[in-house]
């Protein structure tokens, strides 16, 4: 007599990592994992593109600053997703700040970016 895996009716699963549904109609859900973890210095990096974009929200829109403000939500963003903002990232932040110089230069919290970056990519 054939066995169930013979018939084509058993099911063998060796490992199973992160979710899994077998069957029709299934929902699953993970749970886990949580965001990418974040040295120190993106860590301070973020906290300060936080607090420039906050603070950019109280001046007068110009393209610098509103330029500024996408890099900035980037910035966070990539951080968020990835643990860290890369070179080319770091490279466009800094160039959105000095061309937003005149109202960067007026926030403590457009120096802590400009002072995190820096210690980022080395100058």
């Amino acid at each position: 007599m054939a066995t169930a895996d013979e018939q084509g009716g058993g099911i063998h699963i060796g490992s199973v990592q992160g979710a899994l549904a077998i069957g029709n109609n299934n929902t699953v859900t993970q749970y886990g994992g949580g965001a990418a973890s974040v040295d120190a210095a993106q860590e301070e990096l973020l906290r300060a593109v936080r607090a420039l974009r906050a603070d950019l929200d109280r001046v007068v829109e110009s393209p610098q600053t509103v330029a500024l403000g996408s890099e900035l939500a980037d910035t966070e963003a990539e951080i968020a997703d990835s643990g860290a903002a890369g070179p080319g990232r770091l490279a466009r932040l800094r160039t959105a700040l000095t061309d937003a110089n005149a109202v960067v230069g007026l926030l403590s919290s457009g120096a802590a970016v400009g002072q995190a970056v820096a210690a980022l990519v080395g100058g």
